[in-house]
Parts: C-alpha cells; sequence; structure tokens
C-alpha cells in the first residue's frame, strides 16, 4: 500500500469516526483576514467538511476545494447543496504532495495543514505560491503546537515560526509583500466542549 492510499485510508477512518467533526463556521483568521478583498478565484486546501470553500462562496468566491479524504468532501459537497452554493465550488481529492489543482488563483488559503501522516508540507506551501495570481494572496495558518494535555505523537515534528514559513517558500526576491506575520492566541472548544487556549500563527503575502 502506498503512502498515498494509508494517508487517504488515515483520514477517511478519522473522519468517519464521528456524523460531524468541526464546527460547520469557517475559520476565524480566514474571515478577518479575506472579508476585505475582492472576490475571484480561490483554492482552499485541506478543505475538509467545507465550511472554509462554503463561506467564500457566499461572499462571491468562486472555490476549488481539495481533500485528501473522500469522506470528508461528500460531506462537504452536501453542505454547499444544503447551503445553496453548490453551484460556486469545485471539489477535488488530491494528495498534495501527489497531486495539485491546475490554475490560477486570486486566493490561496492553507488553514492547518498538518497531519498525523507523512506530509511534505513546505513542499506543498512552495506549490501554492507557485499558483497565485498576479496581485493575489497566500493565506497560511498554522499550529503552534499540540493543544495543551494532548499527547504528542511524534516528539521530533517542528511547528514552524511565521518566519520560517516564509523562509521555507522560497520566494523570488522583490515579487512579494509581507501583509501579515504573527503568532497569536485562539480560543479553540475540543470535540468534548473543553474551551482552550491555542497559539496560531499567520502568514499573509501577496504577490506583487
Amino acid at each position: 500500500m502506498t503512502t498515498e492510499e494509508l494517508s487517504e485510508d488515515y483520514w477517511n477512518a478519522f473522519y468517519a469516526e464521528h456524523d460531524q467533526v468541526w464546527s460547520g463556521r469557517p475559520n476565524v483568521v480566514l474571515v478577518d483576514e479575506v472579508s476585505g478583498l475582492t472576490p475571484g478565484r480561490a483554492l482552499d486546501l485541506g478543505c475538509g467538511e467545507g465550511a472554509d470553500a462554503i463561506w467564500l462562496a457566499q461572499q462571491g468566491w468562486t472555490v476549488t476545494g481539495v481533500d485528501i479524504s473522500s469522506v470528508a468532501l461528500e460531506r462537504a459537497a452536501q453542505h454547499a447543496e444544503d447551503a445553496g452554493v453548490e453551484d460556486r465550488v469545485d471539489w477535488q481529492q488530491h494528495e498534495l504532495g501527489q497531486s495539485f489543482p491546475e490554475g490560477s488563483f486570486d486566493l490561496v488559503s492553507a488553514q492547518f495543514l498538518h497531519s498525523k501522516t507523512e506530509l511534505p508540507r513546505d513542499a506543498i506551501l512552495r506549490r501554492a505560491a507557485e499558483v497565485v495570481a498576479r496581485h493575489g494572496v497566500l493565506l497560511i495558518e498554522g499550529h503552534m503546537g499540540f493543544p495543551p494535555g494532548e499527547h504528542n505523537p511524534h516528539p521530533d515534528i517542528h511547528f514552524p515560526t511565521p518566519d520560517e514559513v516564509i523562509e521555507s517558500l522560497e520566494l523570488p526576491d522583490g515579487e512579494w509583500d509581507t501583509l501579515v506575520s504573527q503568532v497569536h492566541d485562539r480560543a479553540q472548544v475540543m470535540r468534548d466542549g473543553e474551551l482552550i487556549n491555542r497559539r496560531d500563527c499567520t502568514v499573509k503575502l501577496r504577490r506583487r
């Protein structure tokens, strides 16, 4: 069995454990950072059950939502239909280390693109930068660590700082502007209803 198949099986099992895994609300940073942008073509990497992509579609964006899990994508498509925006979202299944959506995009969003299975995150984000159109935006949101009290299954895993994220993108000199590069606190409600505080990081770049 290939790594791709193992990853797909892992994420399908992850989503199959519950009828709904995520809150169904768009990520707060996405809403804050995108609300002032002119809608165009958007790419949502690791779209999960579709909340971000659906919110973007409701704001007038034409969206490509990508995930490795067919279970998640089926739910996302149903949620989009329920929200009346099914014609504005193209759901695509990709293992992003192996394949990537075609085209260029005015917004590429990678919200919490982390995995407990093998994930070439730096390479994926470099590819994400490549498909951003002129004057388009790349928005990357990531965790700075595992949730408080959660066992770390990979003690050697490194959660990059905003500066490290930008450096890993290997962007050509003079072609991008950094709009946001910061670490911030965020309250998160866990699946059992517990409220915890997490440290996340935001990187927002615009291609010149």
